[in-house]
């Protein structure tokens, strides 16, 4: 082999291994923070967590224990409401712009989703506040509720829009071909070949909402007790550890580093849950 070529071949490999080199350590250089995030939460908050932490009310200042069983629930509850409401929503409008995409309400409804993807949390909460608490009369989960169902929609529209675009044409029209509906064609082949991504986008938006604090704020303000009405106000984990890391009391930072370990663990979760559901529910066509 010619010396100019061997020199060459390894001028590529020394490039190659420097860009390989460059791509791992920027890699690692972004991982660290997350890591170092993740040990500290769980090496402040894993004291605090056992099962009282889970099922007792919070304690007046001044004495030991208590828990965060109004938080756990009215977290769950508030983030259930939300995604029933915004599901019936976001998915309707993937729907739209998947099958009429070059529609006048099509742009619309992009350019609406574009315009919350860029609204901050604590805006969206004034003006639920604005329009919900006021004529109502009082802070309530409810508010909460729509507050974080708005939020959801623009990941959750953006995610199912782009899995129902991948629907190959032919499927859809040999189905309605061999005669079938429209609706039903997309009810029974459109929406259970691109559940998984429908799924998933769902998912990612709930985990997007869990830990949202600003919009709690002014909606569904907290509860030191537990409570199961949606229209009374309610706490939540992002709220209760919002107010005990602003306290001065000990005790509550202690429960305030568990509640934040419990939030870091519920999305983790969903997070996994998404790439289970893309890696073992996804068509291939």
């Amino acid at each position: 082999m010619h010396l100019n070529s061997i020199k060459h071949i390894r001028r590529r490999q020394l490039i190659s291994a420097s860009i390989r080199g460059i791509v791992l350590f920027f890699t690692v250089l972004t991982l660290l923070p997350l890591v170092y995030i993740l040990i500290y939460i769980i090496k402040q908050g894993i004291g605090a967590i056992n099962w009282s932490f889970f099922v007792q009310l919070p304690r007046p200042v001044g004495e030991a224990g208590g828990g965060i069983a109004n938080a756990l629930v009215g977290s769950v509850l508030i983030v259930c409401v939300a995604t029933l409401m915004a599901v019936p929503i976001g998915i309707s409008s993937a729907l739209y712009l998947s099958e009429h995409p070059q529609g006048r309400l099509a742009n619309v409804i992009r350019f609406c989703v574009e315009v919350l993807t860029g609204i901050p949390s604590i805006v969206v909460g004034i003006v639920a506040y604005d329009w919900l608490v006021k004529p109502m009369g009082s802070f309530s989960a409810f508010s909460g509720s729509v507050a974080l169902a708005i939020m959801m929609l623009p990941i959750m529209i953006r995610s199912a829009e782009e899995t129902l675009k991948r629907f190959p044409t032919h499927l859809r029209e040999a189905s309605l071909a061999l005669g079938v509906p429209y609706y039903k064609t997309i009810m029974k082949v459109l929406l259970p070949c691109s559940l998984s991504g429908v799924l998933s986008g769902i998912i990612l938006s709930v985990a997007r909402i869990v830990g949202e604090t600003a919009p709690l704020l002014f909606t569904a303000f907290g509860n030191p007790y537990l409570s199961f009405h949606i229209f009374h106000p309610m706490h939540s984990l992002p709220l209760l550890i919002y107010n005990y890391a602003i306290s001065p009391y000990d005790s509550w930072h202690q429960l305030a580093w568990g509640a934040a370990l419990v939030l870091l663990c519920w999305i983790l979760l969903l997070n996994i849950l998404t790439r289970m559901i893309i890696r073992k529910w996804s068509v291939r066509y």
